[in-house]
Formats: structure tokens, C-alpha cells, sequence
């Protein structure tokens, strides 16, 4: 069973995590206390040999040897090469625990279209979800040894319910010499299709969803297979080993205390037990040795997955999903706050207090600024209306010249006014400053091309027809003519190259 420990460390505290050092199952020290007797049984069988039973001249050789020892064995790069290792371990665990086969998204789909209230409808779910549940089934008594210790063999499949005896024998009768967990998913697509002829699946779409749901579940079996397949180099795993097993051997001999009498440096002191030896063989062991537990969750450790407990959630849930609850809805009913302003849920007196608590709107919302600095300032210290541009600053600027010259110049202001899209009409009527005085000829510089000026088109044009006259006629109207348009939208494409040709 998965150790879990979220609840007694929901709060951070004085000594939180000590309450978890007393914990023994899931612990490290159930994992690594033979492994610590050993290490210190070795230690201390070569102390007591140097101490008792070598001779003078062997305790010199040998405290020689400790030093030696004790120098080099700072080289083996054991840090960076088992933090690694455990790094890629650690992330390979998590992924594999997100390819478990969950089918609640494909049980959703199932029940929101596959639609019937008969025996048969009931048949098409149960069966569609009873398929899902054994490729699961499969799968997993392909990778996890407890799954396989619970069905051995497809006659326990078949036992457990999870096959019919007519569905084995189709299963065993397909040559295939790979694994077979997909199988079922096959039968799932041909049996929704067959729904979908019979009109228990009402269109395309939904049958599309559906099979996108099993595809995603077929796919997570089958990353389960491919991590089964392809473990961490094994390279990589004896470097860190004989990485790990080097150090301590080295450290058996030169963290060994010698005789201070000798004068040896850095060994004034005798205490005979190396405990700070102890604590860095604890953590790098243990470092390793929690490697070893999770480069394979699917085992029997207890910190592996509980796979046969999901295997049984997940087949009751489904089953539950797709037959008891299809079409089975609750009374619709106004809720609570159906004539409530706003809708706050209620607080209980252990939660009181954060009814005093101001809502989060921004991180700069509370700051202020003085009232000289919140006033608006003019660019490049241009006098004029706050909202005059460069363009209109430049136009005003430029002397009104009369003739050809002029209107050319304030034409071509005006077109260049006009490809900039980001000037606002304000602005853009405020910046027209050409168009008092009545020889410049730029009236037209707004209007699309084609246009003519109003004086033009009132010269050119016909004059109206007298009133009929007689009893008939009806009263004559003049109908106003249409002035000048103004600025062309931004998003309409600005026609500069045709107007410079035809002012050319």
C-alpha cells in the first residue's frame, strides 16, 4: 500500500517533518538498515584488526594505507553522478504514473453517446467499458508483478470476468507472437461501430469523440508496455553502482581512526566509531537505494503502485458510470442563490476570519502617486492641443502656398496622414488646417479617388427640370447634394500611388 503522509504535513510548523523521522514503513531506514550493519560490521572488524592484531610494522603499513585511502577518494565524482542518476529516475516514476489507464474521460464519453434505456443499449455500454478494463487488465499483468500474481493466466481473465470464454477463444486463435493488449481495443471500435449502424450512436461526431477517448487509453497502455521495454541504460546504472560501492569500499579504510600517538595530520582524535562516516554512507546508500525502488513502481515496495487497487476502482467505476447512472439525473430545482445579487457561499466559524480579508486586485493597485505626477505632459514640448500629432505639428508649421505647389504639398500630407493608420479621427480633423483657405484646392484630400469637389460636380451638373405645371404637378423638392465624405476608415487600403499619378 502507497505510503501517504499529505495530511501531517498540510501545515507548516515547528518540527512538521520530525513527526515523519518515526515512520518505519516507507522509510529509509527499512531499506537501508542491512545495508548500514554490514557497512559498520566491516568498519569496525578492520578497526579492531588494526587495534589487536597487527603487528608494528603492519600498523605502519597500513596506516599508510588510510591516508592514502582517505586522499583519493575524494576523486570518484559520487555526488554529481548518483544526484543525476536519481534526478532521471524520480522524473521517469512520474511519467509513468501519469500512463495509468484511467478510463473516466472514456467513460463519459461512453455514456454521452451511446444512447438507449433497453437491455441492448444497457449490452453496448457494459461491453464497450468491459473491453477498456481488459486491455488495463492485460497490460498491466504484463509490467507489474502483483497484477501477474493475481491473473496468471487468461483462465483467471476469464474467471474474473473481465472475458467471455467465446471472446478467449477469438483472443488465442490470432497469431501474433507480440502482446496482445490491444486486442481489446480493436473489439471496442468494431462493436462502436456496429453501434453506430443501428442508431444506439446518433452521428459521426459523436462516434469520433468517442473513438478519440479510446485512442488516448490505448495509448496510455501503451507507454506502460514501452517503459516496460526500455529501462534506464544499464550503463548508466552500474556507473552509478560501482560509483557508489567504490566510495564506501575506500572509505572502510581511510576513514579509519589512527594511533594519535603518531602525529598523523588530521588524526588527533580516536573515537573509534566513525559517525560522521555512518551519516554520509545513510544518505548516499539511501540516496541509491531510492533509486532502486522507483526506477521499477511496479512492483511489491511500498512505495510502489497500487496497481490491482486500480484495476478494481477502475472497472467498479466505469460499470457504475455507464449503467446505473445512464440517463439517471436529479430533479432540476432553483438553487440557492436563484433571486440573490451575488452568490457567496457560507462560511463556519473556523473559516470566519477570511470574510475580513480584502480581495486581491492587482499588485499595483494600491500604490499612489503625488498629484503633480499624475498630470498628463505634452511630447517633445509641442504647444498644442494634447492630442495634435507630429504630422499635424509639421503641416501647421509649413506656410499655405497657393498654385499647383501648394496643393501637391498639402496633398501629399494628407495622403501620408491617412497610411498612418493609428491617428484618431480627432486628430485628424483638428490637423486639416489647409482647408481654409479656398485656393489651396485640398478640400478633396479625404474623399476616395474619383471624387470630385461639390463646386465641381454643381457646375457640370445639369440643371434640374422646370415644375410640370397643371393641376397633376406635384410640388418640386430639391434634394440637397451629398458634401464632402470624411476620413476613410483605417482598414481601407490607401490609394496614395494612384492619387500621386494622377497629380502627376
Amino acid at each position: 500500500m502507497t505510503v501517504t503522509y499529505t495530511a501531517r504535513v498540510a501545515n507548516t510548523r515547528f518540527g512538521g517533518f520530525s513527526q515523519l523521522l518515526l515512520l518505519w514503513r516507507g522509510s529509509i531506514y527499512k531499506l537501508l538498515w542491512r545495508e548500514l550493519l554490514f557497512f559498520l560490521g566491516l568498519y569496525m572488524t578492520l578497526s579492531i584488526a588494526y587495534r589487536f592484531v597487527l603487528s608494528e610494522d603492519q600498523k605502519r603499513y597500513f596506516e599508510k594505507l588510510v591516508i592514502y585511502c582517505d586522499q583519493y577518494a575524494s576523486l570518484i565524482p559520487v555526488s554529481f553522478v548518483l544526484g543525476f542518476y536519481v534526478t532521471l529516475v524520480v522524473h521517469r516514476w512520474w511519467d509513468q504514473y501519469l500512463c495509468m489507464p484511467l478510463p473516466d474521460a472514456l467513460m463519459c464519453a461512453v455514456v454521452g453517446t451511446v444512447h438507449g434505456r433497453d437491455e441492448r443499449g444497457r449490452l453496448y455500454r457494459r461491453t464497450l467499458m468491459r473491453y477498456a478494463g481488459l486491455s488495463a487488465v492485460l497490460i498491466l499483468r504484463s509490467v507489474s508483478t502483483a497484477v501477474f500474481k493475481r491473473f496468471p493466466t487468461v483462465d483467471h481473465v476469464v474467471e474474473a470476468g473481465f472475458m467471455t470464454r467465446e471472446e478467449r477463444k477469438k483472443f488465442e486463435n490470432l497469431n501474433s507472437p507480440y502482446n496482445k493488449f490491444w486486442v481489446p481495443c480493436v473489439w471496442f471500435c468494431n462493436l462502436a461501430a456496429q453501434a453506430r449502424r443501428e442508431g444506439r450512436i446518433r452521428d459521426n461526431s459523436a462516434l469520433k469523440l468517442l473513438l478519440e477517448e479510446l485512442n488516448v487509453f490505448r495509448g496510455k497502455c501503451g507507454m506502460l508496455f514501452h517503459y516496460d521495454w526500455i529501462s534506464v541504460p544499464l550503463v548508466y546504472t552500474q556507473v552509478v553502482t560501482i560509483a557508489v560501492y567504490s566510495y564506501f569500499l575506500a572509505c572502510l579504510i581511510g576513514r579509519q581512526f589512527l594511533d594519535p600517538a603518531q602525529g598523523y595530520k588530521g588524526h588527533d582524535l580516536d573515537l573509534f566509531v566513525p559517525i560522521f562516516t555512518l551519516l554520509q554512507f545513510f544518505f548516499y546508500a539511501g540516496w541509491l537505494k531510492v533509486a532502486e525502488q522507483l526506477v521499477n513502481p511496479f512492483g511489491e515496495d511500498d512505495d510502489d503502485f497500487e496497481t490491482n487497487f486500480l484495476i478494481d476502482r477502475n472497472f467498479q467505476v466505469s460499470m457504475l458510470a455507464v449503467d446505473e447512472m445512464y440517463d439517471d439525473l436529479a430533479m432540476l430545482e432553483k438553487d440557492l442563490y436563484w433571486d440573490a445579487t451575488e452568490a457567496r457561499a457560507p462560511y463556519t466559524a473556523a473559516t470566519a476570519f477570511l470574510l475580513q480579508q480584502p480581495s486581491f486586485l492587482g499588485s499595483t493597485f494600491d500604490i499612489t502617486l503625488a498629484k503633480e505626477d499624475m498630470q498628463f505632459q505634452r511630447l517633445d514640448g509641442v504647444d498644442g492641443p494634447p492630442g495634435e500629432t507630429h504630422s499635424d505639428f509639421l503641416q501647421r508649421l509649413l506656410p499655405v502656398t497657393a498654385g499647383p505647389a501648394g496643393a501637391l504639398l498639402g496633398r501629399r500630407l494628407s495622403l501620408l496622414r491617412r497610411k498612418n493608420s493609428c491617428v484618431s479621427e480627432a486628430s485628424t480633423a483638428a490637423s486639416s488646417a489647409c482647408a481654409a483657405a479656398p485656393e489651396c484646392g485640398c478640400e478633396d484630400q479625404l474623399l476616395d479617388p474619383g471624387l470630385r469637389e461639390p463646386e465641381a460636380e454643381s457646375l457640370a451638373a445639369p440643371e434640374p427640370p422646370a415644375p410640370a405645371v397643371g393641376p397633376a404637378a406635384e410640388p418640386f423638392t430639391m434634394v440637397p447634394m451629398p458634401g464632402p465624405r470624411g476620413p476613410a476608415p483605417p482598414w481601407l487600403p490607401s490609394p496614395i500611388g494612384e492619387e500621386e499619378e494622377n497629380l502627376a
